[in-house]
């Protein structure tokens, strides 16, 4: 292999699947004419090379990080030129990103934290914008003629050290100029402000309950939205802020978030957006319009948790999107061992908040206290940090975190059933060597869980995963559609249910599962895009299979289960050399996947479809 420290250029189609959707040939016309004329022209002038396309991405390299960000300008200039009498619905824009870092040469493709951080820089730019890193910008200020925006250190998907960005001022007006990060200035307004809130509110004896006003938060108009209100009360749940001294605490407020997003699901009158969504906002400058806006709710949650030894304190504030108003705040002071109790009594308050009639099974859920060692508690939250990271390593080391919550609080039904998903997971992610005991051992555990309690929709989830590696097809779909009963936004279960029908041969109706599963979740996992690509292709539609496929391939290059259904649809496609291509990643990834594996797996149960997807697969060079 071969380490060398280059200029990394990323770049992908903003909306590309909205657009394809609304005219799919008029946008592949324009996209094609866009890269022949402009851009493919733009890498050759300022010596880029190109190292993959990706439908509609691209990774470039340059030797010169100059050269990189005159490119990235140069296009984005003349797109706004070339799409300026383009409808806003139908005009085709491009983010950037861009970072110079130390990469690994391999086969003349590229890896390593320097591709990974461009690619993350790309997420955070905005449609037709450019994010470069500290370092690109450390190595520009005055070379080019343009500007710079500081954001700050952000923290990105995959990054442990947090990365120091900026925006590229592209207007020739803003050339030279440099705008310092304003984030910081305004927090401490803020803070200032609600100290000052309190003491006015003390003096004339109002109420005691606390909240921190937010600035300059403008009306949404609902007709403008990326995504449609559902017909009923929507809610964002941001990641809490953690306030305590200790960074390592932030294990704790990202457990506290999830634990009120888990609690609101399970209210079947609210609609409430998927952990994995929200989480993208964690560590950015939140601007609840655009929030509302790009995810389609009404309300949004967001706090802040501070712990100090056995003391918690937690504030609270509900916004309504579309008003900017605040509809609901408080501060709650308790200690560690009362944190389910606080927990309940925030839902409680935000759903009465929300003018939400309860059923009467969910106000008794509600009001039915969770338990849990505070010890085993704050293991499981460890756990949960981890099995959030796919790699084998924090895998292992998460399910020792499952085991000692286990051993302190042999009663926490939660980190049985974690325990439970966590190792078929890792079956289904090729993780484990004896497949079978694996997921013997998750049955058990999942059998403990519910004889804890019955009413904890996580474990029908991982039964549901369970049955299915199983070849339990009816047990699976049943076990997906209790977890759903009990907790109507449960996006993930959504996802299993999908997956089990696909495997049951009920294609239709595991699209319909699929895209409930991302409209609660907007910021798709690659795992979702995979569900619907193999949905397609069981439905025959092998172009739209190419696209999702392709898409979650792209998002994460490690996620082997998406080359099983990739090298399929290109064998029918007779694309037999990106086949190969896709064999090769595939056997890197999971070196003893055969034919005969797949074939034992019994993976689908109408034999027409499993023989022509065990036949594509020898057709590309599976053996």
């Amino acid at each position: 292999m071969e380490r060398r420290l280059s200029a990394i250029f990323a770049a992908d189609m903003v909306g590309y699947s909205r657009l394809m959707e609304a005219d799919e040939v008029g946008t592949l016309q324009r996209q094609k004419a866009h890269r022949a004329e402009l851009i493919n022209s733009a890498f050759e002038e300022f010596h880029g090379r190109i190292v993959k396309e990706m439908g509609d991405g691209v990774l470039v390299e340059f030797s010169s990080v100059v050269e990189a960000v005159q490119c990235a300008v140069a296009i984005q200039r003349e797109m706004t030129v070339r799409e300026a009498d383009v409808s806003d619905e139908r005009r085709i824009q491009y983010r950037i990103g861009i970072n110079l870092g130390d990469i690994v040469i391999e086969d003349d493709d590229i890896f390593g934290d320097g591709v990974n951080i461009s690619a993350r820089l790309e997420q955070l730019a905005e449609p037709g914008g450019i994010c470069i890193s500290g370092t690109t910008y450390d190595q520009l200020k005055s070379k080019i003629e343009v500007g710079y925006e500081s954001l700050g250190e952000v923290q990105v998907k995959n990054i442990r050290q947090a990365v120091r960005a900026y925006k590229v001022l592209i207007d020739s007006d803003q050339a030279g100029r440099t705008v310092e990060q304003k984030q910081p200035r305004v927090i401490v307004t803020s803070r200032v402000a609600a100290i000052v809130t309190m003491l006015v509110v003390a003096m004339i004896g109002m109420s005691g309950w606390w909240w921190v006003q937010r600035p300059g938060i403008e009306p949404v108009d609902p007709s403008k939205l990326a995504l449609n209100l559902p017909d009923k009360p929507s809610i964002a749940v941001l990641p809490f802020d953690n306030l305590s001294n200790d960074p390592e605490q932030e294990f704790f407020s990202d457990g506290i978030t999830e634990d009120l997003i888990t609690d609101l699901s399970q209210v079947s009158g609210l609609f409430v957006i998927a952990r994995n969504t929200v989480f993208t906002f964690k560590g950015q400058a939140q601007d609840i319009h655009k929030i509302g806006n790009k995810l389609g709710v009404k309300y949004v949650l967001e706090g802040s948790v501070r712990r100090s030894g056995d003391n918690l304190r937690i504030n609270a504030q509900l916004i309504d999107v579309q008003t900017g108003g605040h509809v609901w705040a408080q501060r709650f002071d308790r200690k560690l061992a009362d944190v389910f109790e606080l927990q309940d009594e925030v839902v409680q308050k935000i759903v009465a908040a929300m003018a939400i009639t309860l059923e009467p099974v969910e106000k008794e859920r509600l009001e039915r206290v969770k338990k849990a060692h505070p010890e085993a508690y704050i293991a499981f939250l460890r756990g949960l940090e981890l099995m959030r990271q796919i790699s084998q390593d924090t895998r292992i080391e998460a399910g020792e975190y499952f085991e000692k919550s286990i051993e302190i609080d042999p009663k926490f039904t939660r980190a049985y059933a974690s325990l439970a998903f966590l190792l078929v997971a890792n079956v289904n992610l090729h993780y484990v060597d004896e497949p079978a005991k694996t997921i013997k051992l998750a049955l058990k555990y999942a059998q403990q869980a519910l004889k804890l309690d019955n009413t904890v929709p996580q474990i029908y989830f991982a039964l549901a995963n369970i049955n299915h590696n199983m070849n339990r097809r009816e047990d699976g779909i049943s076990a997906a559609r209790k977890a759903i009963a009990l907790d109507p936004n449960y996006a993930d279960a959504y996802a299993i249910l999908a997956i089990v029908l696909n495997s049951d041969g009920q294609y239709n109706e595991a699209l319909q599962s699929i895209d409930n599963a991302m409209r609660l979740n907007p910021e798709t996992p690659v795992s979702y895009r995979w569900i619907k690509g193999q949905t397609h292709y069981l439905l025959g539609q092998l172009g739209k299979a190419v696209f999702w496929l392709e898409d979650a391939r792209d998002s994460n290059p490690e996620f082997s289960n998406v080359y099983e259904v990739l090298i399929a649809t290109y064998a029918e496609l007779g694309k037999i050399e990106e086949a190969e291509w896709a064999v090769s990643e595939l056997l890197t990834l999971v070196p003893n996947f055969s034919l005969s594996q797949e074939r034992k797996r019994a993976l689908y149960r109408d034999k027409k479809v499993r023989r022509r997807y065990l036949e594509s697969l020898r057709k590309a060079g599976i053996e």
